[in-house]
């Protein structure tokens, strides 16, 4: 354990927090790579393209059961261990992808990877134990930043491996040592507290519970609708993206679609800033300007063709750094909650924001495939505003707080 000197003003040590970030930025790139790469895997197997958008899907859907059924085991384990032995099965998974013999068999690999990448949803309850009161907001914000790192990052270097090696197995391949080095450091570095032993019987009171806290705390079922409907937006936009950029309007190769994702990180990284705001004038607030950031990111992607290029460019910054403040003010929102049910109360939520995730990528490609990127757009523009009537309903006035 780390003293009292080595803390900074977050009570949480400066290493063990960016060793979290870090960690996290790995471990959510596994829930992204294939986006970049999609076009390339249908072309691979000779699949079409709402066929080859399984693999996305999927990869929403694994992440919500493994949330599920696997990050409320950190209200009984310790993170380290539970951190430990997802690693390993993360590992895995990758390798699988990375050899996949067919579209089936990366679909059903994806799944299993996602599953188990659930990492960034165990260690971010943990940082958010170690905070001091008051300041979670600004550790959510911190820890945030890897995970944008990592989203960004993945989808940029998954697009460029892919292009530089002639193969979209290069970018699974990667992710998997990167995996490997980070279970090593892990496996020594990350506090071991709260190591209870998990009996099948707890573990199903742990599941069984959890569906209750929806009607026990509103303020759950608030954030888990917010972020089913604004990260299903998102999702319908990056499940499409690679085919409208490598369509015959465009003809982008796999690395400049990549690029897209980098290029939307200084909107993103200024997303982190929100969590001290989110502290000081209430979550609400961060909330709507997060909802009218995304929704004004996809009246630029609607844009006319000879402005497309610079529209996309803005609009991706809007688009992350709405999705970014929204998901640091709904985790805000809960965690203010008793500090027992934390892993469970992060566990619902994320649920709902990956299950709306799958729901917006499976939908986002139908569209896509039948009536065009318009239509896609029009799409996410339905959801932000069904977010936003829901916040305005739902949403108690927050009270500022003092400087």
């Amino acid at each position: 354990m780390t003293s009292q000197s080595e803390k900074n003003h977050t009570g949480i040590s400066k290493g063990l927090l960016i060793l979290i970030a870090i960690a996290c930025g790995i471990t959510v790139a596994n829930v992204y790579l294939s986006q970049p790469i999609l076009n390339e895997i249908a072309l691979s197997f000779h699949a079409s393209a709402e066929t080859a958008s399984l693999v996305t899907t999927m990869a929403q859907v694994g992440y919500a059961i493994g949330i599920l059924f696997l990050v409320p085991c950190a209200d009984s384990l310790s993170g380290r261990k539970l951190s430990t032995l997802l690693l390993i099965s993360t590992t895995l998974a990758l390798i699988a992808c990375g050899f996949a013999p067919s579209l089936q068999w990366l679909v059903a690999a994806s799944l299993l990877l996602t599953m188990f990448t659930v990492i960034p949803q165990v260690l971010i309850p943990l940082a958010v134990s170690l905070a001091e009161e008051g300041k979670t907001g600004v550790v959510i914000g911190t820890v945030q930043t890897g995970l944008i790192m990592g989203i960004l990052l993945s989808r940029t270097l998954s697009g460029f491996l892919a292009d530089f090696s002639h193969t979209w197995r290069a970018s699974y391949i990667f992710a998997a040592v990167l995996n490997a080095l980070l279970l090593i450091i892990v496996t020594r570095m990350l506090p071991d507290v709260d190591n209870k032993t998990l009996t099948w019987k707890r573990y199903a009171g742990l599941i069984t519970s959890m569906p209750g806290m929806l009607i026990k705390f509103p303020a759950l079922l608030l954030s888990a609708l917010l972020g089913f409907l604004v990260f299903g937006a998102f999702s319908a936009f990056w499940a499409t993206l690679a085919y409208y950029l490598s369509s015959d309007k465009f003809h982008m190769g796999l690395a400049a679609i990549g690029l897209f994702g980098l290029w939307g990180a200084p909107g993103a990284l200024i997303a982190p800033r929100m969590g001290k705001l989110s502290d000081r004038y209430g979550v609400k607030l961060i909330n709507i300007i997060s909802i009218f950031a995304v929704f004004a990111a996809f009246l630029l992607f609607a844009l006319p063709h000879a402005y497309v290029i610079a529209a996309l460019v803005v609009g991706v910054n809007l688009l992350d750094f709405g999705l970014q403040s929204g998901q640091i003010s709904n985790q805000a929102r809960i965690f203010k909650m008793p500090g027992e049910y934390r892993a469970r109360l992060n566990t619902v939520y994320m649920v709902f924001t990956f299950l709306g995730g799958a729901m917006g990528a499976a939908i986002g490609s139908y569209i896509w495939v039948h009536h065009g990127w318009a239509a896609v757009c029009l799409f996410a523009c339905f959801l932000l505003v069904l977010a936003l009537i829901i916040l305005l309903v739902m949403s108690p006035a927050d009270k500022k707080r003092r400087a």
